[in-house]
């Protein structure tokens, strides 16, 4: 079983990349974030042409998430986060894979800049609130992924300039701490614990030839139980979407069960 996660940066804006990705791909799951749209208006028949099922918790022009997939997932819920906002940022549902009921839990968490302002407020809240859930679930359920755009940079090696991201909500001493807080409820950080110290760039922003300099970061992550990792046959970023026509200036990032 193949999930990816895609901050796809609109899905209507994206919807043809997108496409060519899942007939290129093929994932039996794809978790995407920011997909600026009210449920309505969300491409449910492009997907179904593809033979996706499609669960979404929409947002007028900002945010959202989504969840496709081949099979149909259980126990869909939105409300896992009392969000103050009424934001939409968080999905969860429920997959059978050998034997396993297993959780996923698809995030958008927030941007937190600028740091002198109430956005920031607003990321370390969401984040103390995702940490106080993940504790819960984590009693109920052993067996859960978390992934999306986390918007944490989790240590120097994952930017492309450490020094110049020192007071940025994505890179501050404190965000990266709320990381390890998740980490150490019972979690691995995915991609580390199979490519070691291997660049993993998931997001090139637009401005400055960010792409073609290779000038990335790694905000994308899948955090997997303990109890799953016997059964991650791998994790990869895949750069094919980033250089197409339009891309989002997310890539996807994908994990592998066996």
């Amino acid at each position: 079983m193949i999930i990816s996660s895609w901050n796809v940066n609109s899905v209507r804006a994206r919807v043809e990349n997108i496409k060519k990705y899942l007939k290129k791909n093929s994932p039996d799951v794809l978790m995407m974030q920011e997909i600026k749209t009210e449920d309505i208006n969300f491409p449910y028949d492009e997907f179904k042409n593809l033979k996706y099922e499609s669960y979404v918790f929409g947002q007028k022009s900002y945010n959202g998430v989504a969840i496709i997939t081949k099979n149909k997932l259980q126990n869909i819920k939105t409300d896992l986060i009392k969000d103050k906002l009424k934001q939409s940022r968080i999905i969860s549902a429920e997959i059978t894979f050998k034997n396993k009921n297993i959780q996923i839990i698809n995030i958008y968490i927030p941007n937190g800049n600028p740091v002198d302002t109430e956005k920031y407020t607003y990321k370390t809240n969401w984040l103390n609130n995702i940490i106080k859930q993940l504790k819960i679930l984590s009693k109920k359920n052993e067996n859960i992924i978390l992934g999306g755009d986390f918007n944490i940079i989790p240590s120097g090696e994952d930017v492309y300039n450490p020094k110049g991201f020192e007071n940025d909500a994505l890179f501050r001493l404190e965000i990266r701490k709320k990381f390890r807080e998740m980490i150490n409820i019972g979690f691995h950080d995915a991609y580390r614990h199979i490519n070691g110290n291997k660049e993993g760039y998931t997001f090139w922003n637009y401005m400055r030839g960010a792409w073609q300099k290779n000038n990335g970061m790694r905000i994308d992550h899948f955090l997997v139980s303990n109890s799953l990792l016997n059964i991650i046959k791998g994790v990869k970023i895949n750069k094919y979407p980033r250089d197409k026509e339009k891309p989002s200036d997310h890539t996807p990032i994908e994990i592998e069960l066996a």
